[in-house]
C-alpha cells in the first residue's frame, strides 16, 4: 500500500470539527452524560478512523437500535458510532465494559 502522507491530519481535524457539532447538539436530545472514543480518544487517528462516541441516555429502545436516535437527529457528516447505554446500565458497567472503561480513562465527560 502506498504511503500518503497528510491524510491522517486531514481526517483528525474532519473528525475534531464533527465532534464540536455533534456535542452542541447532544443536551438538546437528552443525553445526560457523554465521551469521546475511538481512535480519535486514543490519539490514532488514521485516514479511515470514524469518530466514536459513548453516550449515557434515557431510553427504552433495545441497544443494537439506540444508536438509530442519534443518527437521524444529528445526521453526521463522517462516519459515526454511537454507543448508548442508559443510565442504569452505565452504573453497572461502568467498570467492567470495555468501551466504557476505555473512553471514561482516556478522555474528559463532555459537560452537557
Amino acid at each position: 500500500m502506498p504511503m500518503v502522507f497528510g491524510f491522517a491530519t486531514h481526517r483528525r481535524q474532519q473528525l475534531e470539527a464533527e465532534f464540536l457539532r455533534i456535542a452542541g447538539s447532544m443536551r438538546q436530545l437528552g443525553a445526560e452524560r457523554f465521551w469521546l472514543a475511538g481512535d480519535l480518544a486514543r490519539n490514532e487517528v488514521r485516514p479511515d478512523s470514524g469518530l466514536e462516541l459513548l453516550i449515557v441516555h434515557e431510553t427504552e429502545q433495545p441497544f443494537h437500535r439506540r444508536s438509530d436516535f442519534f443518527q437521524t437527529h444529528l445526521r453526521p457528516q463522517v462516519g459515526t458510532s454511537f454507543i448508548v447505554y442508559t443510565p442504569d446500565e452505565f452504573a453497572d458497567l461502568c467498570e467492567t465494559d470495555r468501551v466504557i472503561v476505555e473512553a471514561t480513562s482516556l478522555s474528559d465527560e463532555v459537560i452537557v
